[in-house]
């Protein structure tokens, strides 16, 4: 939480490079346990000082020597596919995936907390990001096969060793926020599959201007708001998360059915008639062309849908 909030800025990989330093630790204070003079206490407090200091503030990243980096990590793709990425390191960056006209549908897969997400926009290009970030990088791949674009966009660790002290104070100086954040646009034509993990995380999406095949979210202690337009033929909206505040938004004239499965969780459904245990529609639901499918599941959450 405090290094979400910019108060200790603590890399978890720091562990994996430094843990040694636990035991020079705990070896000098076994060595001069029955010591008490006052030069074997401020050893033992030097040495304290310093290797926590390393393991708290040191960061083990040659982080410039990612930026505008082209790559792919194997992980991200299938065997076979052609494979595209670009790693953009702090500060702020663009990412931006050109559009094809065999483009019909697009696969766009969100990872990674710590962050706000921004989504509500349309571009030309089939994808844009605009990004800030401190202590962390982001990472856009993608590839299609046919008329099928796949996108992934994830939140990024780093590795090495160095220290930030100076960038840190020049970065708070640029940016008061201390605050992780992406503006993402999509192009209206595709149809699209959204994907969004995340951990903690501020989520404000407004889909109402694109065609949504299905949208999966699923997080942790977070803020969710989303704003779904029409309905194709069939689409599905499937919510899971955890202590978290989810607000989604459907068009008052669109045929939706909630099944919910909840928990400890409060609910409010305006506008929806409950037609058997834990399940919701909207009037006439049954005789529509176009239906959303809402699931929605978590533990102690606040969940809201509401027709505008």
């Amino acid at each position: 939480m405090l290094h979400n909030y910019g108060v200790v800025h603590f890399h978890w990989g720091n562990f994996f490079h430094l843990w040694p330093i636990l035991f020079v630790v705990g070896g000098i204070n076994l060595i001069f346990a029955n010591r008490r003079s006052a030069w074997a206490t401020t050893l033992k407090l030097t040495v304290i000082i310093v290797g926590f200091g390393l393991i708290v503030f040191g960061n083990f990243g040659h982080r410039n020597a990612f930026s505008g980096l082209t790559f792919y990590d194997d992980d991200d793709y299938d065997n076979g596919h052609d494979k595209t990425g670009i790693v953009k390191s702090h500060g702020n960056n663009d990412f931006a995936v050109p559009f094809a006209a065999n483009a019909k549908v697009a696969n766009l897969n969100i990872s990674g907390g710590g962050a706000i997400y921004y989504l509500s926009d349309t571009t030309s290009q089939l994808f844009t990001a605009n990004t800030r970030s401190f202590e962390s990088s982001y990472m856009l791949t993608n590839y299609n096969q046919d008329s099928v674009y796949v996108l992934n966009f994830k939140t990024r660790g780093h590795h090495g060793f160095n220290f930030d002290f100076d960038d840190h104070d020049k970065r708070k100086d640029n940016d008061s926020s201390h605050t992780n954040a992406a503006t993402f646009k999509l192009n209206p034509n595709p149809e699209w599959n959204i994907t969004v993990k995340t951990g903690a995380t501020e989520l404000n999406f407004d889909l109402s201007k694109f065609k949504v095949r299905t949208f999966e979210l699923a997080g942790g202690a977070a803020a969710f708001n989303v704003k779904l337009g029409e309905p194709l033929a069939t689409t599905n909206v499937n919510v899971k998360t955890g202590m978290s505040d989810v607000n989604l938004s459907v068009p008052a004239d669109a045929a939706c059915h909630i099944k919910a499965s909840t928990g400890l969780s409060s609910t409010n459904f305006d506008g929806f008639n409950k037609i058997g245990n834990d399940t919701y529609e909207t009037p006439g639901f049954g005789n529509a062309k176009n239906k959303m499918f809402i699931k929605i599941s978590g533990g102690m959450a606040d969940f809201k849908v509401k027709r505008y």
